[in-house]
């Protein structure tokens, strides 16, 4: 999907240029089909290829991924998905995205006053 939506539409072979240690063809066509099957993707014929692109925006999908994933991994939690994700081993933020944060839950609490 990375590079769908970093270009917008692509052929099998667009893909397989794209990666590092791209797999045979056939084995991204059938990806790129799964990713239409589950509505990730959409395709159109263009003579004797296809041409592969997002059904979506890519900020949609991620929405769409990290609800299914505080969903599935945290209970519907937001609270312990971030937890999770500032305890990460190794992780540092900055002062401005520590700013950022405080400034983003402010700004869920004036919401809900």
């Amino acid at each position: 999907m990375d590079i769908l939506f970093r270009r917008g539409r692509a052929t099998v072979q667009d893909v397989l240029a794209d990666l590092k240690n791209p797999p045979s063809y056939s084995a991204a066509r059938a990806l790129l089909r799964i990713l239409v099957e589950k509505q990730h993707a959409q395709f159109r014929q263009d003579g004797p290829r296809y041409v592969y692109s997002p059904r979506m925006a890519r900020h949609v999908a991620a929405m769409r991924a990290l609800n299914d994933t505080v969903t599935t991994f945290f209970d519907g939690s937001a609270a312990r998905a971030a937890s999770a994700l500032l305890g990460k081993p190794g992780e540092r933020l900055s002062e401005s995205e520590i700013d950022e944060l405080r400034a983003l839950i402010e700004e869920v609490r004036r919401k809900m006053r």
